[in-house]
């Protein structure tokens, strides 16, 4: 498919998981792709095997409003324009409210709610210039909260009506935001939760198309909603969890 040839699409959290995935998603649809990531090794090392005349690599961390206006004053100097917003960087923290820090949970939120602010507002103007779109990487823990994941499910759960309120407002410009919410997918962030069997085995009694899910398939999901296939949606938080929340939580028969 070649949905996104002329397109610049600027990624959040580009150097691994679901946000590489997504760069590579979005080039091998004709794409002009802006990595964006804290890590700087490890988004050198992913970028140098994507096509580079296509691709532009920034480094800075999302919680600080600079690194968005700079990102985004560079896509449209080496590209001339930003299509599409995909806010994918994000952190979890473990523990209930009693287990949670104050440092832990300002960071928290710093870049899984203030960093997506700070990149949408940065973009919007661009955006609004394109009449392009924006795709945010919420969770099935904004959409319902998990046990000991106090501070992650809060700002999950910000991100989700972040995106309900920030596309009515920008429908007027023909701007689109909607979110994909992920379940447990193969990631740098789960890796740990990888290694423990018999936490992998109570996922799949869960997602009826097998877990982990792949990050490649949540890369789809967030292609098809940046693209004019999805040109009537807006607003939406688009569980893309193997089937997890189809069940009203009751056992398997």
């Amino acid at each position: 498919m070649t949905r996104f040839n002329h397109k610049t699409v600027l990624v959040t959290g580009a150097a691994s998981g679901m946000g590489l995935a997504a760069a590579r998603r979005f080039l091998d649809e004709g794409a002009r792709v802006v990595m964006l990531d804290i890590d700087e090794t490890s988004l050198r090392q992913a970028a140098a095997a994507l096509p580079q005349e296509r691709v532009l690599i920034q480094v800075g961390d999302t919680a600080a409003s600079e690194t968005a206006t700079r990102a985004v004053q560079a896509a449209v100097a080496r590209f001339g324009a930003i299509d599409v917003l995909i806010n994918n960087a994000g952190i979890a923290s473990e523990g209930d409210i009693t287990q949670t820090s104050e440092e832990d949970f300002a960071r928290v939120m710093a870049v899984n709610v203030a960093g997506y602010f700070h990149m949408a507002k940065a973009a919007m103007p661009e955006l609004v210039k394109t009449r392009g779109s924006i795709v945010m990487t919420s969770s099935v823990s904004g959409l319902g909260g998990d046990w000991e994941m106090f501070a992650y499910n809060t700002s999950k759960g910000a991100v989700s009506n972040m995106v309900r309120a920030m596309a009515l407002d920008a429908a007027k410009d023909g701007v689109r935001v909607n979110a994909v919410n992920p379940s447990f997918t193969r990631t740098g962030m789960t890796e740990e939760m990888l290694k423990d069997e018999e936490l992998v085995a109570k996922f799949r009694e869960r997602m009826p198309l097998g877990a982990p899910a792949d990050p490649e398939g949540v890369a789809a999901a967030m292609a098809f909603l940046a693209s004019d296939d999805a040109r009537l949606i807006t607003g939406v938080n688009l569980p893309v969890d193997a089937g997890l929340m189809a069940s009203n939580g009751q056992p398997a028969q």
